[in-house]
């Protein structure tokens, strides 16, 4: 169902500025980087290239326009799977708490909650 952490994602002021402190201070690597509008990108970085969990760093203020109630004062996880709508219907069947499963351009996720109510997202990894 899950195979790996996929991401961690830290919602920050200044997405360049955190890029220049991963890569420059911590010898992180740019593991991808991507235009997503005039104003926001997605960027990953991680230890090196070809680590399995990478750290997206997220303009805090284009996820509270998305969704204002979100949660942005810690990290969010992203866990990865090869087979999404499997993992959906057996999360379903366990009596998961799920949200819908969403297609969007860039892949197919959904998020669900754990028992103390912390909400994950997963991901398809094609």
């Amino acid at each position: 169902m899950i195979h790996k952490i996929g991401k961690v994602t830290i919602y920050v002021n200044n997405q360049e500025e955190a890029k220049q402190f991963w890569c420059d201070q911590l010898d992180f690597v740019v593991t991808f980087e991507q235009q997503m509008g005039p104003e926001l990108k997605w960027i990953e970085v991680a230890p090196r290239i070809g680590a399995e969990t990478t750290f997206v760093l997220y303009d805090k203020k284009a996820m509270l326009a998305q969704k204002a109630d979100a949660n942005v004062s810690h990290p969010s996880i992203i866990l990865s799977t090869t087979d999404i709508a499997n993992a959906y219907e057996k999360m379903k069947s366990k009596g998961i708490e799920v949200g819908p499963l969403m297609q969007m351009p860039y892949g197919s996720m959904f998020s669900f909650k754990d028992i103390e109510g912390n909400t994950y997202l997963l991901r398809e990894d094609k």
